[in-house]
């Protein structure tokens, strides 16, 4: 997501994250209203309600008609459709994150439940135990998956001797990797996906 575009979405929220401009807002999608309209449906005083539609107006979210000494506000919903389109993708809240280290979650989870010897380098890390939770078994299934190479088929019995050089339960952890889609076996024969 462009800085500019990501600035847009901020001050969107920030924008609408008032009760009072939410209310607005549902107002304006109806009907055309008043400053004098809008202070009395939301029982607020005119000065507040030129406020929040200041705001507003900030965003184009409003646009402003004028009529004699009057003015009347009307949401603008083609706007809001074209923020819609332009920021509010899958793709683009996706791209939130690039700034963010996605792996650190997962860092964490195979440094508290892996285990070695830190001044023996070719030691093989242990894990301490399977993780009872889905989420945290998955990055270390993940991880131990990543041990066998993708293409290669192995005989089960190199597969259990891989594993029980990790976690001696290998048979629950060979389950776990077939279960979790992670490597896939046909007769005798194991291989990653």
């Amino acid at each position: 997501m462009r800085k500019e575009q990501f600035q847009t979405l901020l001050q969107f929220f920030k924008a609408l994250a008032d009760e009072s401009r939410l209310k607005i807002v549902g107002i304006l999608a109806n009907q055309e209203c008043s400053v004098e309209e809008l202070a009395v449906l939301l029982q607020l005083k005119e000065p507040t309600v030129s406020h929040h539609l200041s705001k507003l107006k900030e965003l184009n979210l409003v646009t402003m008609r004028p009529e004699g000494n009057s003015r009347f506000y009307q949401l603008d919903s083609e706007v809001l459709q074209n923020l819609s389109q332009e920021i509010f993708t899958p793709e683009k809240m996706a791209s939130l994150i690039e700034d963010v280290d996605v792996a650190a979650w997962e860092s964490k989870v195979l440094k508290n439940y892996l285990e070695s010897d830190s001044k023996n380098i070719e030691e093989v890390p242990r894990l301490k135990e399977i993780p009872a939770s889905r989420k945290k078994r998955l990055v270390i299934l993940k991880w131990l998956a990543s041990k066998f190479d993708e293409g290669v088929q192995y005989p089960e019995r190199v597969v259990n001797e891989t594993l029980q050089l990790y976690h001696p339960d290998y048979a629950t952890l060979r389950r776990e990797l077939i279960g979790y889609k992670l490597m896939t076996r046909e007769e005798g024969v194991y291989w990653r996906i």
